[in-house]
């Protein structure tokens, strides 16, 4: 079987960076072998200078948000008010519209270094809640728009049912219900698994799914091994909404409708009682923090290292695209934490990297990805060290500088399943993401 081999001039090998490696990269997408001591590049070898990570995974998206990014910074409000304006924009896409949009998205995410993405998806019908021909046309834009911008997608397939603990959907969120539970899986079931796409399963939050619907969603999910994510706790009035209800926090509401488990992440998981917290980790239930988004809503910031200590593995999401920047998502993580304790070095820059790629990675179904090892998913990313935010510290500390210096701006080549998707900090087949982004948003204003 032919390789390719990619040199590289530093790379993040788990535990420290390592100078000259090459990796061979087999025509299945895969690492053959990691060659370390390499000092000059094999010949014919694709030479990669800077320092090459594990491809990132957001594992928390919504990729229309990204028309928001801007628009929704005059004057004040809550989580609440932001809300109301993003249904503006829901309630304007079609199949069509919603490709150009997320093949835009997605290519942006490209350019970030991110080679997965978990879409949290509920935008599934026409305005009123009319299904498309193909039920599941706005989920196969999104998968043809992944695909289109070279990069994996888990779609998680979210059912909303309800605008609030069993009542019936408002008049704009017609669209994300399909009625009941069963409905959804009847649905969502004739979604398939394919190359460079994984079907998974969402609730959207414990206000969209009546409580004697959960396990409807969570049994779909296990039946087929498949990821399950939760919007968790990110909103004290729906934890204050969710006692009202049931009588208990939506954690406890979770648990007893067997959501919580390995396969399931929580989204945000910020206000958190510490019975909630250790029944989040005792059922090793993940957490996606989004800190770029929690800051942007005002929400507040959540019990990350609390969470880790209880055995909730920590992965990261951009979520409403304020910013597409997972290394600046994991960099907030820990500066939040700073500001909040007044103490430094919650995490080391090797465990917010492991967040940000194979902790993502396996929240999103994709195990065998977010590591340069033999076997692993050829997908990795290349950071430049000689920017004028990475110049200066000496290669072995590139970790740190990765993490706590360089932004998105500073991805040179990105590599998904050992084909290039970003040469030289320029997007392979998306020439003009920015004119693409610009045409797509302004045809939703028109």
């Amino acid at each position: 079987m032919p390789l390719t081999t990619y040199w590289l001039e530093h790379a993040w090998l788990g535990t420290h960076a390592e100078p000259g490696v090459a990796l061979d990269v087999s025509a299945d997408g895969r690492i053959a072998a990691v060659r370390t001591g390499v000092d000059t590049p094999p010949p014919g070898a694709a030479v990669l200078r800077g320092f090459t990570i594990p491809g990132l995974a957001n594992a928390h998206s919504h990729a229309f948000h990204r028309a928001l990014r801007g628009t929704v910074q005059v004057g004040s409000g809550t989580f609440w008010t932001w809300r109301e304006v993003m249904y503006g924009v829901a309630q304007r896409l079609t199949p069509d519209s919603y490709f150009a949009l997320a093949r835009a998205v997605y290519a942006e995410m490209a350019l970030a270094g991110i080679t997965a993405v978990g879409e949290f998806h509920y935008l599934h019908h026409a305005p009123g809640g009319t299904p498309y021909d193909d039920p599941n046309a706005m989920g196969e834009a999104l998968i043809a728009a992944a695909r289109e911008a070279g990069i994996r997608i888990t779609l998680l397939d979210t059912a909303y049912l309800s605008s609030g603990f069993g009542a019936a959907p408002e008049q704009h969120q017609l669209r994300f219900s399909d009625g009941t539970a069963e409905t959804w899986a009847e649905r969502v079931s004739a979604l398939e698994d394919r190359e460079g796409v994984r079907v998974g399963a969402a609730i959207h939050s414990v206000r969209a799914v009546p409580a004697d619907q959960l396990s409807t969603v969570a049994r779909w999910a296990e039946e087929r091994r498949a990821p399950l994510h939760v919007h968790l706790s990110e909103q004290t009035a729906e934890n204050e909404a969710c006692h009202a209800a049931h009588g208990v926090t939506p954690t406890r509401l979770l648990a007893d409708h067997g959501v919580l488990g390995p396969r399931t992440t929580g989204v945000h998981n910020t206000h958190m009682t510490d019975a909630d917290i250790a029944l989040v980790g005792s059922t090793s239930t993940g957490t996606c923090m989004c800190p770029t988004t929690e800051r942007d809503l005002a929400d507040g910031i959540g019990p990350a290292v609390a969470l880790q200590k209880a055995g909730s593995p920590l992965s990261l999401g951009s979520d409403s695209h304020a910013v597409i920047d997972l290394l600046e998502e994991a960099r907030a993580m820990e500066l939040n934490e700073r500001l909040r304790t007044h103490i430094r070095g919650h995490w080391t820059a090797a465990a917010l990297l492991r967040a940000a790629s194979a902790d993502g990675h396996a929240a999103l179904g994709w195990e065998d990805a977010g590591a340069l090892e033999p076997g692993a998913l050829a997908d990795f990313t290349t950071i430049a060290l000689d920017s004028v935010r990475t110049a200066g510290p000496v290669p072995r500390l590139a970790p740190e500088t990765a993490v706590f210096a360089a932004t998105a701006a500073d991805v040179r080549h990105v590599v998904v399943g050992g084909r290039t998707v970003v040469e030289d900090g320029a997007h392979v087949s998306v020439p003009d993401p920015a004119a693409a982004l610009t045409a797509a948003i302004a045809a939703l204003r028109s």
